[in-house]
């Protein structure tokens, strides 16, 4: 952004975010006031992904104008950082040979997450107009499942053989630097173009030039295969600290990379996809105010149905004990309380044990350990919760023999709770369903019809009903 001289040191007291937020208002008020020149200025100095989220936070209307606004460089850049709806809506704004410039010249990994996007129509259209050898790789990951190393990988990579000496290497990564992804690592293949070693950039810079690459390279390489899902590559990439990972076919020929810019972007979807799904949501790729408001309901209308049928087991059990509630009215009182509070305890277990699969800390072959173990923090959270719902019951109801039923009831729920919550989740990825997804309706409906039925056993047996 253009700051003047006095501008540029209290530029530096705001935050990225402020940044950010001043540079989009900033831009909003330029193009209201039809000040192209001067909106044009503003985004010269601002990094390409701070231009797209400035685009993002502008009026639709405004942000097919802001972004024609950008040079052809700078709008290739910035459009890669796009939101994915936004990008649909620039493609139906801009010209056609705008967009086939843009779409061409896109990494290709970032052009088949968009193709993903995208009506199929339209796809076919673009592929057709890209250049062949844009075309081509696009074609071959395109080619793999959704969600999977080869789906996210990238083919511009730099291979070097191992019959190579260090000058010649260092020739070839000045040829293919500016295409491409990376050059940190370097990848060794055979005649066959299988994946034989590896080495960084460093090593190859330091090693003398008449030193062949094959006694400088490293043959212990980490690598995935095409078909390896997307969350075990990111676990590989966190647990060794790479910045790459080569991606081999069926016959062991590398085939291409994956950054670990991509790993981060799988490590939010996946991790927003399990948000939603512990909150029996479906997910969608379109962010929430790009979402029309009926897409919204229909999405989380189907655990919600769910979850109104099965709980209709919770009235059914409040209904057989209606001699107990209509001898001890001040009973039902506390019923939302226990319920509540065992929901609450019963998703904290599923949380911890979900999380804990998905980072592989958990595994199916402790898990009877895991559950001991919840069980035993439910029996102490119930302690500590009984011991204050007993004083609070017999301040609010006066009745000590009620507040010895809620006491006793809670420290019982907690445990069901904890039990359930650490215990479904190992059963449902045993028979195959996903643990986020099916866990919290299910531990919810447990919690409360036992929950239910254990508070008011207690009380009709304290109470002698």
């Amino acid at each position: 952004m253009a700051f003047t001289n006095d501008e540029s040191s209290a530029a530096q007291t705001f935050s990225r975010k402020e940044l950010q937020e001043l540079v989009r208002s900033q831009l909003q008020g330029l193009l209201e006031q039809n000040n192209l020149q001067g909106a044009k200025a503003l985004l010269v100095p601002v990094q390409p992904a701070d231009i797209a989220e400035a685009i993002e936070g502008l009026p639709e209307t405004m942000q097919a104008i802001a972004f024609r606004l950008l040079s052809k460089s700078g709008a290739i850049q910035v459009y890669e950082y796009l939101d994915t709806g936004v990008q649909q809506a620039l493609i139906q704004e801009l010209r056609r040979q705008d967009v086939l410039d843009i779409v061409d010249k896109m990494s290709p990994d970032d052009r088949v997450r968009l193709f993903d996007e995208l009506p199929a129509k339209v796809v076919s259209r673009l592929l057709s107009q890209l250049s062949p050898e844009e075309r081509g790789a696009t074609a071959l990951l395109l080619g793999y499942e959704p969600d999977t190393a080869g789906r996210i990988m990238t083919p511009e990579y730099v291979a070097l053989e191992e019959a190579w000496d260090v000058a010649k290497a260092l020739e070839c990564i000045r040829s293919l630097a500016s295409v491409s992804e990376t050059i940190y690592y370097l990848y060794v293949t055979d005649a066959a173009r299988r994946l034989t070693g590896i080495l960084s950039l460093r090593s190859l810079v330091i090693a003398q030039p008449e030193q062949k690459i094959a006694n400088v390279m490293v043959r212990d390489v980490v690598y995935v295969q095409t078909d390896t899902d997307q969350e075990e590559v990111a676990r590989l990439i966190q647990r060794y600290d790479f910045l790459a990972l080569p991606v081999v076919d069926a016959e062991q020929r590398l085939v291409g990379i994956i950054t670990v810019d991509d790993v981060l972007d799988v490590l939010e979807a996946e991790a927003t996809e399990d948000i939603y799904k512990l909150g029996g949501l479906e997910t969608g790729d379109a962010s929430y105010f790009q979402t029309n408001l009926l897409t919204v309901a229909r999405r989380r209308v189907v655990w919600l149905f769910v979850l109104l049928i099965t709980n209709t087991a919770t009235s059914a059990v409040i209904r057989s004990q209606q001699d107990v509630l209509a001898q001890v009215v001040s009973l039902a009182a506390f019923i939302p309380l226990l319920i509540g509070t065992g929901g609450n305890v019963g998703a904290q277990s599923s949380t911890v044990v979900i999380r804990g699969l998905n980072t592989d800390e958990i595994r199916l072959s402790n898990a009877f350990g895991v559950i001991r173990r919840e069980a035993i923090a439910g029996a102490f959270l119930g302690l500590m919760l009984g011991a204050v719902v007993l004083v609070w019951a017999y301040l609010l109801q006066g009745n000590l023999a009620v507040a010895i039923a809620v006491g006793v009831s809670l420290v019982s729920i907690s445990i069901l709770a904890s039990l359930a919550g650490s215990a479904l989740p190992f059963l449902f990825q045993t028979i195959g369903f996903d643990p986020a997804l099916m866990s919290a309706p299910f531990i919810t409906t447990f919690v409360d019809v036992l929950g239910v039925f254990i508070y008011l056993s207690v009380a009709r047996l304290i109470l002698r009903i």
